[in-house]
């Protein structure tokens, strides 16, 4: 017999980077009567990276000098500074994040699967997980998109594997493989797999490696250009730039990429996916109205324009044609949410939103996020 609802004025919906960032805010405003679920552990989605697998955006305890790691997911800690890494594994970073946990006491409940939400009269939000059953004024989503990939982008992706559901690129036999997406997953991919392959094929739709965006979201960071010249001076790669995949066919010895243009690539593997994810959110899509793009419309302070009450936290999060799919670009928003939030509960933030912003957390006014370099 279920025992009766727990009551908590918000409920978090994952333990990452976004889950626990969001939570800390949380707290560092005074609010305590929270909860952080997850199905897995904290940092599940980062224990589930190939073990290759490292962080492109650098971490530097930088912090006495007025610039936040930007890899850290609270104003006063440093993930090069506890894991003595620059360039942490998924691995590390989860051990960062459950310190991080442990260390502020969040309420976090985890291996807890969230069976549905749904909303009584009042508006107020409830969640029946495996284990307890709770009754929210507010929801924050923060389960991130590691662990919900785009599986089918195209005819025949069944052949395919996606690039998240490799455990460790060592594991991989075979001596020519073909990755589809030439973005920075596509990239990671590639550049492990060079050290047994004797042959890459990188396809994309788009160009690959060429852009003269200086925002990370839209252009390969400066550690996967040179990771792709590398390849390409060392004849392991081909590029197929401009290739629209419309699907992909098994027979009986081999895989065989086609292109709109009927143009193909065949290789004895199967091809591995680099095609992105479609997120967590669309666990409860009902709950959110998406733009022309796919992405989840949110008012000013992150909250779902179709439902009330609910805010979105991670990559994610857009605005104004602005992606936040950084740690170091989202974690700017959790003070927003929170802050929103704490308002509603007739919280004083005045001094909470001057500590998170100069901490350099707290991004309200988009026009300051234009890149722009002038050499």
């Amino acid at each position: 017999m279920r025992q009766r609802m727990k009551c908590v004025e918000v409920a978090i919906v994952g333990a990452g980077a976004a889950g626990v960032g969001v939570g800390i805010a949380l707290q560092d405003l005074g609010l305590n009567n929270f909860v952080i679920v997850d199905r897995g552990r904290v940092g599940e989605s980062f224990r589930r990276w190939p073990r290759e697998m490292r962080f492109i955006t650098p971490s530097f305890y930088s912090n006495g000098f007025g610039l936040l790691d930007l890899n850290s997911v609270s104003p006063t800690t440093s993930p090069a500074f506890t894991l003595g890494e620059q360039n942490p594994t998924g691995l590390q970073y989860a051990a960062y994040l459950e310190a991080l946990a442990t260390y502020r006491h969040l309420p976090a409940e985890t291996k807890t699967n969230v069976h549905s939400i749904t909303r009584d009269k009042n508006g107020r939000f409830l969640l029946r997980t495996d284990r307890e059953d709770y009754e929210a004024q507010y929801l924050i989503w923060g389960t991130g998109e590691f662990q919900y990939p785009n599986r089918c982008p195209f005819v025949g992706s069944e052949h395919c594997v996606h690039t998240s559901c490799v455990q460790s690129w060592a594991e991989l036999s075979g001596s020519e493989f073909a990755i589809i997406g030439g973005f920075e997953s596509g990239v990671d991919a590639a550049t492990h797999l060079a050290s047994t392959a004797d042959r890459i094929t990188l396809i994309d739709r788009n160009p690959i490696g060429i852009s003269d965006d200086p925002d990370p979201s839209g252009s390969l960071v400066p550690t996967s250009a040179l990771r792709l010249r590398d390849l390409l001076d060392r004849d392991k790669l081909v590029l197929r730039p401009d290739f629209h995949v419309v699907a992909v066919e098994r027979t009986s010895d081999a895989f065989v990429i086609r292109s709109h243009a009927d143009d193909r690539v065949t290789v004895s593997s199967p091809p591995l996916l680099a095609t992105g994810f479609l997120g967590g959110q669309t666990l409860i899509q009902g709950l959110f109205e998406n733009d022309p793009e796919g992405f989840p419309m949110l008012t000013p302070q992150d909250e779902s324009v179709k439902t009330q009450g609910l805010f979105l936290v991670g990559p994610k999060v857009r605005h104004e044609g602005l992606l936040f799919c950084f740690i170091y670009k989202f974690r700017q928003r959790f003070a927003v949410v929170a802050a929103a939030i704490g308002e509603r509960l007739g919280v004083d933030t005045s001094d909470f939103i001057d500590y998170y912003r100069e901490a350099g957390m707290y991004l309200d006014d988009f026009s300051c996020c234009g890149e722009s370099c002038e050499c």
